[in-house]
């Protein structure tokens, strides 16, 4: 069982082809900043570099879920012009040659990424845990999630004191 968490800056495409390579180099270098502190601080890894986003993984559900919520705080308080979309699923995993992980829990977490809105963090419903004790769910009802035949019930992620992320 592990916990991946894809992660993304909103808008970035549209932010490069109007502001320029050089901005959206800095908040790029923010964004990784801010990942490589907060993944370290809470022991979850970066898997890998998605460009303007990240996949990350944890052995625990707790310290990956509150490092998403951390990071988008991080960067929801540099002012960056971008904000993060964020998708968390946990569940058994295959490692794939050593150094790729594939599996249900992985499409999922990327899937729910795709769907969220800027400064969300989206999960299935069924990741809700009492252990999630700096983080509170809010149920916002079950939806169809491309290539999962079944709707999934989601919660939206947020910090317990009721701040984004």
């Amino acid at each position: 069982m592990r916990t991946f968490a894809f992660i993304d800056l909103s808008g970035f495409t549209t932010y490069t082809d109007t502001e320029g390579d050089a901005e959206a180099v800095k908040v790029l270098s923010g964004f990784r900043a801010a990942v490589r502190e907060v993944a370290a601080s809470r022991a979850v890894r970066v898997a890998k570099w998605l460009g303007d986003g990240a996949m990350l993984v944890s052995v625990e559900m707790e310290p990956a879920v509150e490092a998403v919520v951390d990071i988008e705080r991080l960067i929801d308080e540099s002012q960056s012009p971008l904000a993060l979309r964020s998708g968390i699923a946990t569940g058994p995993v295959i490692l794939f040659e050593g150094d790729d992980y594939i599996g249900q829990s992985v499409n999922l977490a990327s899937r729910l990424c795709d769907l969220a809105h800027p400064k969300e963090v989206l999960a299935p419903a069924s990741m809700v845990s009492s252990l999630l004790v700096n983080t509170r769910a809010v149920a916002i009802g079950s939806r169809h999630i491309s290539g999962f035949a079944q709707p999934i019930e989601l919660v939206r992620l947020v910090a317990a004191d009721g701040r984004h992320g």
